[in-house]
């Protein structure tokens, strides 16, 4: 943003220094007779390459077309003797072809373009033609140089002339094998002067080399001096010495420095020790917002010198022998510049004109006037013209008086020359710009709207807008002769068309012009600086607000470069996206946006903070029995400062490969001493640790090996368990790998009983537990340690008491009684056993419990034993049993319980739990029977811990407008409740629970019926109204009927058949087989013989039928088995299930008669049916 400001004040500060040195001279026409106007031309220095053809440019306009000559060094020059120059036509431009004939160089020299038509003569600069050409540094031999040690050197460069100046640098070989040329760089020591020389300070024995070569970089090649060889001699005691001046030398110097140029002074002093430079001004304080000092201080730059900047410079060289000061006189002057530069003028007859032509510069600039190219002095002498110093005169102007006058302004530092021609004319306004332009500007920016005309008298020029004329009054507008009008801080309400109008008593011309403000563009949301994790995302907003009718472009540059968007960049409309940043994305990131007329732009800086590179050259010194020191170089701490160095160590023997931790250090350390342990070969690596991570591990160090000792370490966690009852583990846990200190690591043991003056027993192991097989039981055991290697004995640990193994306890808890009661809980009580019949430590007395049955005589329950175990800490042990369920009755029991056995049970025990509130009921169920009813029914609780007293059910409408909630009580034999229902739209909330004398327990809930549409609802309805309905229970219940009655003939009719009898008879009977399975028809036969005979009546008549026979009758009439007994008895005869013919049994009048009672086959309903038929 601050850079847009700066801009836009510099074209403001442009405008007006434009519009105020009148740069706003009456152009002419093409059209209209004029003198020659010069409009393009080679620069002053005019350096071409001999390679190519040289171009001397020179063009020029005017009203006859302008012929064009040329002067060489003072003297025309006859393009016509040179083949090798030729002029274009139209032009004044030469080319000049070096590609044959002469030299290039013959044609250097200083060229001047003239212009003439019948009016006047125009003329150009002089134009100094140079040749480049390389330089060539003469190949002298140069001796060695040689010097004893201390003494100060110059080695002298002086590179060959050449426009521009090279770059000079030194170089010299490097060691052997591989020899090089390298810069020489500057130091303290070593300086390289203005004029390309090498100062030493004074030199040392290193300094001794063979090829000091200057080198000089020109505009197109790079030359090298013939190199010096040095050799410097070696002193026994160096002599320390006063500095004294190498460059500049003496105590005053001066120097000349041209305004807007850049100040450089550099001073160099010998001396030893090597001396200090400090620079300070005379008569006054170092600008020290535009002074640099460079070079160790050596070097003085200003980058833009102005008259202040003029004065003493003093610079001081000291060391501890002394000082010196050297003064330099800084000149600051300047070339010749314009004040007033002569401009065109366009008269009509009898009018005076005036040509001014004033010029600064240091020294002051001298004008010299001339006309047609000619000085003034010796031109045909005109007595209407008058020249006065700066200012040119002429009254009264006639016809013949056009010309073409120069201005030259000159000093020691250059020349300014100026053309401005006089015209005698008489024309009608006339606009000469485009016409009805339409002119956008940024609201509150200065705007210019032109208006170029041309007229002759001059016309005088008006603006108007809305019909009032602007810019003569002051105000936000200002008008200028050329017809430009100034807008200095354009608004919304100055949009609108402007018109111009130029008159002269010759006539009148307009123009228009359309001007529009637009809203500036701004950005609400710029960039802001951005420190990333690498590998995370990082993204820059860019949010502008610009006026709607102007396209804005979006750009975004990296370091001052477009950056290239491609798949890992994603641009946004109001961002910028870097996904997986790494260290190449750092940088300062800018947003620019442009439109036709303005352009924002903002920057912010990414910096990626990554882990900090790895530690390097690891080194071990001031080694010891126990320490050793460790040296590193910190790496890169990549944006994030280090907070520590981790140093991890790794040894080769217990687990090779494997790095641990052994300690850290804070980030500002990088050499630490390292506590060792003995007998161990280590190598080391290090971590550097930040903020974002830990970095890589360093290359390892070179190993160290420590010498072995006696353990220093104690085996922990040593304690005595019982394993049984006469046996006691003592166990520990081993020490680590690098506490052994030594080879052959064992333990040594040693224990007593406690509170005895027995001697302490001990036994050497190398395993982790030793087993002691002859303890009594439970007795308290005095334990202590130690750790063996073959370098000897590590200090004893303290002692520890364990004991041996428990027993089964042998007596139970008396006295259990229980105190309190309520629904759910019950105290226990209960006297402890002796301590020494536990036969080890109390854990806990153990509760055993069991609900035996409900108070209520019909309710079944659980017989599940459960337990609960309570600490013993007092005299009055007592417990609390939770989780009881309500009016039960249990039994418990309670036992002793040390580690490891438990001890016999006490006596059993019965307490009852009171009445509680009920749970929930079973089940609550909501229907809907009717379309006006609704249905509830539920169950009795399956705990009612208690006796109910009923159950409360309440309800209220959820949908729509809410209701009070209702409430109803219904006594504990009532399961079931319907409800009215006003209409099928409303829905209801039921909530139901139990009651006991206690309270109401817990409501479970359920939401009446949802009906979604009236169509369903009618469907429900009118079911029973529907005639498949009404006809399939028709049928249904006439198929009852006949069942019924068939059932009830056969029942009453069944017993008057003698066959019956043979119903009981068994199965073999009636099918009669062989033994291996295959029928026998020869039954058949006796079958027919029997049916013959006269049937005697049987006592087994007035059997009932047995059920097996019931399917056997449907199966034989689902065969068909009559089919083939047609002809006994004219076809009329059946054969019944137990083989017999019916029709032998009665007659067929019988039959007749009681055709539909004779067939026992109407138990079957296909039978009955049949029978019927």
């Amino acid at each position: 943003m601050l850079s847009l400001v700066l801009k836009l004040a510099l074209a403001e500060l442009t405008i007006s220094l434009l519009l105020s040195r009148g740069v706003y001279a009456i152009e002419v026409p093409l059209d209209l007779r004029q003198p020659p106007t010069i409009i393009k031309q080679s620069v002053k220095n005019h350096i071409v390459d001999p390679r190519d053809s040289a171009v001397v440019e020179c063009e020029a306009k005017g009203n006859p077309t302008p012929t064009f000559s040329w002067r060489r060094n003072g003297r025309l020059f006859q393009l016509g003797r040179d083949p090798r120059v030729t002029m274009r036509r139209r032009s004044g431009t030469l080319d000049i072809a070096f590609y044959s004939g002469l030299a290039p160089e013959d044609y250097e020299g200083e060229y001047q373009c003239f212009a003439t038509n019948i009016f006047g003569t125009a003329v150009s600069n002089k134009i100094l033609l140079r040749v480049f050409k390389s330089p060539v540094w003469r190949r002298d031999i140069l001796e060695p140089v040689v010097i004893n040690q201390g003494l100060p050197l110059i080695l002298p460069c002086n590179p060959p002339p050449f426009f521009p100046e090279p770059h000079i640098f030194w170089m010299n070989n490097t060691l052997v094998p591989d020899p090089v040329m390298m810069p020489i760089l500057e130091d303290r020591r070593v300086s390289l002067g203005l004029n390309g020389d090498l100062y030493f300070s004074h030199v040392l024995v290193s300094d001794s080399w063979t090829s000091y070569s200057c080198n000089a970089r020109f505009a197109q090649t790079i030359q090298q001096k013939n190199p010096y060889t040095l050799k410097v001699l070696t002193t026994r005691n160096v002599a320390e010495k006063v500095p004294s001046f190498l460059s500049p030398p003496g105590t005053v110097s001066s120097k000349v420095v041209l305004r807007g140029e850049q100040l450089v002074l550099k001073c160099i002093a010998s001396g030893y020790p090597t001396p200090v430079i400090r620079w300070s001004k005379m008569d006054g304080d170092l600008p020290t917002r535009k002074v640099k000092l460079e070079d160790f201080g050596k070097t003085l730059r200003i980058m833009s010198m102005s008259d202040e900047n003029s004065g003493e410079y003093v610079c001081t060289a000291t060391n501890r022998m002394g000082f010196v000061s050297h003064t330099v006189v800084v000149h600051v002057q300047a070339p010749p510049s314009w004040v007033n530069k002569p401009t065109n003028l366009v008269l009509t007859a009898e009018k005076n004109g005036r040509l001014l032509c004033r010029a600064n510069g240091v020294p002051k600039a001298t004008i010299q006037w001339m006309v047609n190219g000619e000085p003034i002095d010796s031109a045909q002498p005109n007595p209407r013209r008058q020249v006065v110093g700066d200012t040119l005169t002429l009254n009264s102007i006639q016809m013949g008086d056009s010309a073409v006058y120069q201005c030259n302004a000159s000093n020691d530092h250059g020349y300014l020359l100026a053309n401005a021609f006089i015209s005698i004319q008489e024309v009608a306004p006339r606009m000469v710009g485009l016409r009805n332009q339409v002119v956008k500007v940024i609201e509150s920016n200065r705007t210019i709207l032109y208006c170029p005309f041309f007229g002759s008298p001059l016309p005088e020029l008006r603006w108007v807008k809305d019909g009032l004329t602007v810019g003569v009054d002051g105000g936000p507008y200002r008008s200028y002769p050329n017809g430009t009008l100034e807008i200095r801080r354009a608004r919304i309400n100055d949009q609108g068309s402007y018109s111009c109008v130029a008159s002269n008593f010759l006539g009148r011309a307009e123009n228009h012009v359309h001007l529009e403000v637009k809203e500036p563009t701004r950005m609400i949301r710029p960039p802001e600086h951005l420190r990333a994790i690498r590998g995370s995302i990082a993204r820059f907003e860019c949010k502008v607000k610009h006026d709607f009718s102007l396209p804005v472009t979006v750009s975004w540059l990296k370091n001052g470069r477009h950056l290239s968007l491609g798949w890992r960049l994603r641009r946004e409309d109001d961002s910028l996206t870097i996904p997986n940043v790494h260290r190449e994305d750092e940088g300062n990131y800018s947003c620019v946006v442009r439109t036709e007329l303005d352009r924002v732009s903002a920057s912010a800086r990414l910096i990626i903070l990554d882990q900090p590179d790895p530690p390097t050259d690891l080194e071990l010194s001031d080694p010891t029995e126990r320490t050793v020191r460790l040296t590193w170089v910190p790496g890169y701490d990549n944006r994030s400062p280090i907070k520590e160095f981790l140093v991890q160590y790794e040894e080769d023997y217990w687990e090779p490969g494997w790095w641990k931790n052994l300690s850290s250090y804070p980030g500002n350390l990088n050499s630490v001493i390292l506590p060792l342990k003995p007998f161990i070969n280590y190598r080391f690596r290090v971590f550097a640790v930040n903020a974002i991570g830990r970095s890589l591990p360093s290359r390892p160090s070179q190993r160290y090996q420590t010498s072995g000792a006696a353990p220093d370490a104690i085996p922990t966690n040593i304690r005595g368990v019982g394993t049984w009852k006469t046996r006691m583990d003592i166990r520990w846990d081993a020490l680590q790998d690098t506490e052994r200190n030594g080879p052959r690591l064992r333990y040594l043991v040693w224990w007593r009983r406690r509170d005895s003056r027995e001697e302490w027993k001990n036994a050497t192991t190398y395993w982790l537990r030793y087993t002691i097989y002859d303890a009594d039981t439970f007795t308290p055991y005095e334990i202590k340690l130690q750790a063996v290697n073959d370098f000897g004995l590590g200090p004893e640990s303290n002692i520890v008491i364990g004991y041996s193994g428990e027993d089964r306890p042998i007596a139970a808890p008396t006295d259990v009684h229980v105190s309190q009661t309520d629904s759910t809980m019950a105290t226990v009580h209960w006297t402890p056993v002796p301590y020494k019949t536990i036969m080890g430590n109390v854990k806990e007395y153990k509760a055993y419990y069991w609900r035996e049955s409900s108070q209520l005589k019909w309710l079944g329950v659980s017989r599940e034993k459960k337990s609960k175990g309570f600490d013993s800490t007092n005299s009055h042990p007592m417990g609390v049993l939770t989780g009881l369920i309500p009016y039960s009755n249990y039994k418990m029991y309670m036992v002793v319980a040390n580690n490891r056995y438990e001890g016999p049970p006490s006596s059993i025990i019965e307490f009852q739990t009171t009445e509680g509130v009920p749970a929930r009921p079973r089940y609550f169920r909501v229907q809907q029977r009717h379309m006006d009813t609704l249905y509830l029914d539920w169950d009795r609780p399956a705990e009612p811990n208690g006796i109910l007293t009923g159950y409360t059910l309440k309800y209220q409408v959820v949908n729509g407008t809410r209701g009070a909630r209702t409430q109803l009580d219904f006594p504990p034999n009532t399961t079931y409740y319907s409800m009215h229902r006003p209409d099928r739209y409303t829905r209801y909330r039921f909530s139901l629970a139990a009651r006991t004398q206690l309270g109401i327990g817990e409501f479970t809930m359920e939401d009446s019926p949802l009906f979604t549409t009236e169509a369903f609802t009618r469907e429900q309805v009118d079911i029973a109204t529907q005639g498949w309905f009404i006809g399939l229970m028709c049928a249904i219940a006439l198929l009852v009927v006949i069942l019924l009655i068939v059932c009830f003939i056969k029942k009453s009719r069944g017993g008057k058949y003698p066959v019956r009898d043979k119903k009981d008879l068994p199965l073999d009977s009636l099918e009669p087989k062989d033994q291996d399975g295959s029928f026998d028809y020869r039954s058949f036969e006796r079958i027919n013989r029997v049916s013959t005979l006269p049937y005697p009546k049987r006592e087994e008549d007035n059997k009932p039928l047995r059920s097996s026979q019931i399917s056997l009758d449907g199966m034989v009439k689902m065969q068909d088995s009559d089919d083939s007994l047609v002809d006994y008895d004219g076809g009329d005869g059946q054969f019944n299930e137990d083989g017999s013919f019916i029709g032998q049994y009665a007659g067929k009048k019988d039959r007749d008669d009681n055709e539909g009672n004779l067939s026992s086959e109407a138990t079957s309903p296909m039978n009955a049916i049949y029978s019927l038929a």
